[in-house]
């Protein structure tokens, strides 16, 4: 088999693997997930769902999303 005929595998993450990459607690991942509609699993082996690489990134611009959410309600600002 030549190197162009190989497949590539894909590159998946759990939701414990993305927890780990963005120093979060795995429930708080978990939530996101949940409920985020637009960040979908690609893949699932047994109960486990499987994200792309690019999920970890969603995650965290939805943490900063929700800090910043409760920054500002805390301020004073827009509920």
């Amino acid at each position: 088999m030549t190197a162009k005929s190989q497949s590539k595998e894909p590159n998946l993450v759990t939701p414990g693997v993305i927890a780990q990459e963005l120093h979060e607690p795995i429930h708080r991942v978990l939530y996101i997930l949940a409920t985020r509609p637009e960040i979908k699993p690609v893949a699932r082996a047994g109960r486990i769902r499987l994200y792309s690489i690019s999920a970890i990134e969603q995650v965290r611009r939805e943490r900063i999303l929700i800090q910043e959410f409760r920054r500002s309600t805390r301020e004073g600002g827009e509920a």
